[in-house]
């Protein structure tokens, strides 16, 4: 499996919201007009495209995305795409690595908020709202474009104009949850990705994504993490965390899954309450937040529970989460009180 690597040049979106599209939490491409080289399932995989020289099926040569065939008539390709879950779009990749000669010109991006069922597509009466406009692409690119529109949306109809291939789609928002239906008491893992909780920043992601530990379920590999370089100057390793609903913190759960030579020595956990300020500046105040968990000692790949120790801090809405002095964590769970 490749590990996903951290585009320096990318815009602070792909840091920080979670993939909308992203198969492993339900997201699934529904239709497309044509898939003739390549299927539209190819455009959704987690994993970035690969080029593999010399390999060809029975359509031509294989291609890591979803490309149609050349089109002889009026009109353009289009994939309709159900997102994992109902959320605001802050931006996209429009990925067309690998993609030289058969690239489409340009493509556009509708959404809509329907409730159809998991295997269909929208009804005619869909209000699909144009979130991008069509746009010119350029061969084996990243074309990462910003959304404005604050409202919530279940699908989009991925446009080319007016054939080609698109080796990757990533769309990054937020979901929008429901908290009126969670009964009061009731503990809810508060750095979920898909309740919501988003990576504000981390000091070092070089082996592995640090919002990678806000993901469902247990980590099914080493890649399937946060891991930083090795530390060789005093300090330590963090990540500051938004969580998904102000709340109180009960529960906190730090998987080490799949780290064994590598997993930290020790973490703890900070956190405070926190309204308005910019990334930069929570980055400088999230070192002087109070502790919400001391120091902790880790064991390899092991899922460790905290449930004494944890301060009384009240509802909050951020967390800096450390470790000492580097290595790799699979998951971060903070079961807490919504308020």
């Amino acid at each position: 499996m490749a590990i996903p690597t951290l585009d320096t040049n990318a815009p602070a979106f792909t840091r920080r919201y979670m993939n909308l599209a992203d198969p492993r939490l339900g997201a699934r491409a529904l239709h497309a007009s044509d898939e003739f080289f390549a299927p539209k399932e190819r455009m959704l995989d987690p994993q970035p495209a690969v080029f593999i020289p010399g390999k060809y099926d029975d359509h031509g040569k294989w291609m890591d995305g979803w490309e149609t065939r050349r089109k002889r008539t009026t009109g353009h390709d289009f994939c309709i795409v159900r997102l994992a879950r109902p959320g605001v779009i802050y931006g996209l990749d429009l990925d067309t690595s690998h993609f030289t000669g058969n690239f489409p010109p340009a493509a556009s991006i509708e959404a809509c908020h329907a409730q159809a069922g998991d295997d269909e597509t929208p009804g005619d009466n869909a209000d699909w709202q144009t979130i991008v406009p069509a746009t010119t692409l350029q061969g084996n690119q990243h074309h990462y474009v910003e959304v404005r529109d604050t409202r919530a949306f279940t699908h989009l109809r991925v446009n080319l104009f007016p054939d080609g291939g698109l080796a990757r789609l990533r769309v990054y928002g937020q979901p929008r949850r429901d908290w009126s239906t969670v009964e009061r008491g009731s503990l809810i893992d508060l750095a979920a990705i898909e309740n919501g909780a988003y990576l504000v920043a981390a000091n070092n992601q070089h082996f592995g994504l640090a919002s990678t530990i806000l993901m469902p379920g247990r980590g099914v590999n080493m890649g399937d993490g946060w891991e930083t370089r090795r530390r060789r100057e005093p300090g330590n390793d963090w990540a500051i965390v938004a969580l998904a609903r102000p709340g109180i913190i009960r529960k906190i759960e730090v998987d080490t899954a799949h780290f064994k030579g590598n997993y930290p020595d020790r973490c703890s956990l900070q956190a405070a309450s926190v309204t308005g300020g910019t990334d930069d500046s929570l980055i400088t105040q999230a070192m002087f937040w109070p502790a919400l968990l001391g120091e902790q000692k880790l064991e390899m790949d092991k899922q460790h529970v905290f449930e004494s120790g944890i301060a009384a801090l009240g509802p909050v809405t951020h967390v800096r989460f450390n470790i000492f002095p580097d290595g790799g964590v699979s998951r971060l769970r903070l079961w807490g009180e919504p308020v």
